[in-house]
C-alpha cells in the first residue's frame, strides 16, 4: 500500500482540477488548460500544505485528519492566496467553494473507505484460526 500513497494525493489534485473547470464553466469562462490551471492552483497549492501540516500521506484515504486537512488547506490557503493575486473572494463564493471543495475533497475518501468496509476479509490461514 505504500507505494500507492502518492496515487491519493494526485487524486486530491485531480478533484481540485475539476472542482476548477466545473467552476469555470457555471461562470462561462472558457475551459482551457492555461484557465483551469489559473483557477486550481491557489487551491491545489493549499491542498499540498494540508497534506504536509497533518502528513496526510501516513493515512491519505482518512477523512480525519487527512481530508479534513486537505479540504482546508484548500478553502483556507486557496482564498488567501487568490485575494493576494487579486482574484475575487467575496463571500458567497467563499461559501460556494467551502461546500464544493468538501464534496470533492471529503466525498472521494467517504466513498473509499465505505467500500473498504464492505469488501470482505480474506480467509485466515489456517494456522492462524
Amino acid at each position: 500500500m505504500r507505494q500507492r500513497r502518492p496515487v491519493w494525493l494526485v487524486v486530491d489534485l485531480v478533484a481540485l482540477v475539476v472542482f476548477a473547470a466545473i467552476g469555470r464553466r457555471s461562470h462561462a469562462e472558457g475551459i482551457t488548460l492555461t484557465g483551469v490551471v489559473t483557477t486550481a492552483w491557489p487551491f491545489a497549492a493549499g491542498a499540498v500544505v494540508g497534506w504536509i501540516v497533518v502528513r496526510a500521506w501516513r493515512r491519505p484515504v482518512a477523512v480525519w485528519p487527512s481530508g479534513v486537512a486537505s479540504w482546508l488547506g484548500a478553502l483556507v490557503v486557496g482564498m488567501v492566496l487568490r485575494h493576494l493575486t487579486g482574484e475575487g473572494t467575496p463571500l458567497d463564493f467563499v461559501a460556494v467553494a467551502a461546500v464544493f471543495l468538501a464534496l470533492f475533497l471529503l466525498g472521494w475518501r467517504v466513498v473509499v473507505s465505505v467500500a473498504r468496509r464492505r469488501r470482505p476479509s480474506p480467509p485466515l490461514p489456517s494456522a492462524q484460526r
